[in-house]
């Protein structure tokens, strides 16, 4: 079977190969592959930026966003061939920490997870995989090709859970959402926020084109520049903030309103520095009675809490976030920039 490699830390080292397929062991969910979708990370991961092979390997094969079609599954698993399927990223640490121990490895305290086509455990751009039954996640069929969109889902259900959690330290009646970022994890955010009936406001640098149009179909407001979201500064009661900037990530917590709630869901680069009044900006949060927190990965039942969002929502407008798709033998030009671009996806080719 041909699988994607790249060794972790080299840059410019991806590459398709064949590699045997393993006999199925019958404990585990035999998956042919059928999309992987492209993010980010995976960018940072090629680029040599970070990654983890596993144990006594050189090499990880890429791939975390994950949808395959079951082949072969254990008797008595509740799986069955014809299944959809997703694969969990994270993986709890063999320790296993505290949170690890109780199925909240997305909140793992010691760093020893580990997690698919990113630390120490292969990813899922191959033809054919193995997956634990325990650690997939079954689609609905109805959803198709969309399942690929499960994981960037789970990350945003874990982020509304928490944002309601921390919004419930007192009475949390939210009306007013700014999210900054209309990629794909900020478009999820807005469907979920949508699906929670709230005023929904988007912000991000583009003026035309799909994300715009994405933004428009699900009948909320879109603003290109930050001067329009003026009349809301100060009464805006939830931020997710999706672009990981660091200039627009301080204006945001300077836009929040009264026991406001500002999720940071995206990943800045660093290496920049941004002049502050740190003090003000710390007033403000204490007497505003604010709450700034940082939202990652997700564990089972953010998984669970996103398929049901996904098949709650307009296949019509799902389909408006997969903008590209690429064989899995053309790998490279899912790397190749390329504009009005919302998510891109490799697709299997058996």
């Amino acid at each position: 079977m041909k699988a994607l490699f790249f060794t972790p830390h080299e840059p410019q080292s991806g590459h398709l190969r064949e590699i045997p397929l393993a006999p199925w062991n019958g404990n585990s969910l035999r998956v042919q592959m059928l999309a992987v979708g492209i993010c980010g990370t995976d960018k940072e991961l090629l680029k040599g930026t970070y990654g983890w092979a596993p144990p006594g390997e050189s090499e990880l094969i890429l791939g975390h966003e994950s949808l395959g079609r079951v082949l072969q599954a254990p008797p008595e698993s509740g799986w069955k061939p014809g299944d959809y399927v997703v694969g969990i990223v994270r993986h709890p640490d063999p320790v296993p920490c505290s949170n690890c121990a109780i199925g909240e490895w997305d909140m793992c305290r010691n760093g020893q997870y580990q997690e698919h086509g990113i630390k120490e455990l292969h990813g899922f751009c191959r033809e054919y995989y193995d997956l634990d039954p325990d650690m997939a996640v079954k689609v609905d069929s109805s959803l198709g090709e969309l399942g690929v969109l499960l994981e960037p889902a789970s990350i945003v259900a874990k982020a509304w859970e928490h944002i309601e959690e921390i919004g419930a330290r007192a009475l949390f009646q939210p009306h007013v959402v700014v999210i900054t970022g209309a990629g794909p994890i900020g478009l999820l955010a807005a469907l979920m926020a949508r699906q929670r009936n709230l005023d929904v406001h988007v912000l991000d640098r583009v003026i035309d084109g799909p994300k715009v149009d994405a933004v428009k179909a699900l009948g909320i407001k879109y603003h290109s520049d930050l001067s329009q979201l003026s009349d809301l500064k100060n009464h805006i009661d939830i931020v997710v903030e999706c672009t990981g900037a660091d200039s627009l990530v301080l204006e945001m917590m300077e836009y929040g309103g009264p026991n406001s709630v500002i999720c940071l869901a995206g990943v800045s680069s660093g290496g920049r520095s941004v002049k502050i009044d740190l003090g003000m900006l710390n007033r403000e949060l204490v007497l505003e009675n604010e709450a700034v927190f940082g939202s990652v990965n997700a564990n089972l039942r953010h998984y669970q809490k996103a398929a049901q969002s996904l098949k709650n929502a307009s296949p019509d407008w799902l389909r408006r976030l997969i903008t590209r798709r690429i064989p899995l033998s053309r790998w490279q030009e899912a790397f190749e920039p390329s504009p009005n671009q919302i998510k891109t996806i490799i697709v299997g080719e058996t």
